[in-house]
């Protein structure tokens, strides 16, 4: 069995060395049966380039810290086999993100953000209280917001976004996953009026293209295409009804 020989392309920067300057380094590797590129940047690091940067946290597709630009694909490192890739890999860290170093952005900067813009928790009518028993919910409202629940908020959707490339201000498939989640919950009391002052312009909903590259490359498979139409279908009718 003939054993391929890998060339991976691996964007290196660190913006805090002055003397460092955006470049492309390659390494070579000799692929192994079941490797991913997380296996591989792992090994590269470890016989190569021991000063490597680049995010990993469950290495199992949950927690989304391993994304990067694969082959100009946005993508998980842990999840992707190089089995499935060509011979010649190219690496580069997430777009629209700070870059800390090399492969490795700050997403957490983004979304906190993005949470706190759009208020992105339950806002309850009273305080909760813990000594109250559970309220129960119909199975099927809570399995579709659990759907909308499995975002691991990886960067995925808005690194593919045209919008987001264009409007730094954009909220981005990851933000709208996460209105449409809180409008299914019966627990919150907001409107569609009160999500209509968050989403209700060009740096919301109708700034949408709608070329749905979120949808392409989001790992969990989410149905964003889904989420967008309806809630640009409901902000429309809400600013049609307010004359905005």
């Amino acid at each position: 069995m003939t054993v391929r020989q890998l060339a991976i392309q691996v964007f290196r920067h660190d913006p805090r060395d002055p003397g460092s300057r955006p470049r492309v380094v390659t390494h070579g590797l000799e692929e192994t049966p079941g490797m991913t590129l997380f296996i591989a940047l792992t090994r590269i690091r470890e016989e190569q380039a021991p000063d490597l940067n680049f995010d990993f946290v469950c290495r199992a597709g949950v927690c989304g810290s391993c994304a990067m630009l694969i082959n100009g694909r946005p993508g998980l490192a842990c999840r992707t086999l190089t089995a499935n890739l060509p011979a010649t890999i190219t690496l580069f860290p997430l777009p629209g993100f700070e870059l800390i170093a090399d492969l490795s952005v700050n997403t957490g900067k983004w979304m906190r953000g993005m949470t706190e813009r759009l208020q992105a928790w339950l806002h309850l009518d009273a305080e909760p209280d813990p000594d109250a028993i559970e309220a129960a919910m119909d199975p099927d409202l809570a399995e579709s917001i659990y759907e909308l629940d499995r975002c691991i908020e990886c960067g995925c959707c808005v690194a593919a976004c045209g919008t987001a490339r264009m409007r730094p201000d954009f909220v981005g498939a990851v933000g709208f996953n996460k209105i449409a989640r809180f409008r299914l919950d019966p627990r919150d009391h907001r409107d569609d009026a009160d999500f209509y002052q968050l989403i209700g312009d060009d740096t919301g909903i109708f700034g949408c293209m709608s070329l749905l590259g979120c949808e392409d490359v989001c790992p969990k498979s989410l149905s964003l295409q889904t989420q967008l139409a309806h809630l640009r279908r409901v902000m429309a009718r809400r600013g049609l009804a307010t004359g905005d």
